[in-house]
């Protein structure tokens, strides 16, 4: 989501971003990856102030907006809905946090706090996909211990 006019090598134009998810979801459907199995995540908020520090420090100039970024986060909801992919919207859920500043540690990448956020949500994502799933084995005290191939055939 870095802007085109500041910093063209990693400037990739919304539409290309919004093809190559949807390539990528493609490319794993094609491998026999059911779109239940895929869960896309969007970028994370663009805290600008902290960014444009680390950007001056480097003697660049701020080269993203937040809002720009969101655009990106949409895209990507977007495509998820298209593909019928699970989406994990971490720009909307992150900035529910009035100062989510603490989950970033430049501004822009995720800090310690901010793994820990993505871990969390993430996790919470698995769990409602895992406890649909059929038990294939016996649970442990139900194997008898004497003769456990009994217990799995």
């Amino acid at each position: 989501s870095t802007l085109s006019e500041l910093n063209p090598k990693q400037h990739v134009p919304l539409e290309e971003y919004a093809a190559n998810l949807k390539s990528m979801v493609h490319y794993l459907k094609s491998v026999d990856i059911t779109a239940d199995r895929i869960i896309l995540i969007t970028p994370p908020p663009l805290q600008e102030s902290a960014w444009e520090k680390a950007c001056l420090a480097k003697g660049d100039k701020l080269n993203r907006c937040n809002a720009t970024t969101g655009q990106y986060a949409q895209a990507c909801v977007q495509v998820a809905r298209e593909c019928g992919t699970d989406v994990l919207d971490l720009w909307t859920l992150m900035q529910k946090n009035q100062d989510f500043s603490s989950y970033l540690s430049d501004g822009l990448h995720l800090s310690a706090k901010g793994n820990s956020f993505l871990a969390a949500q993430l996790w919470s994502r698995l769990e409602n996909k895992l406890s649909a799933l059929p038990t294939l084995l016996p649970y442990w005290r139900d194997v008898d211990h004497t003769n456990p191939e009994a217990s799995l055939l």
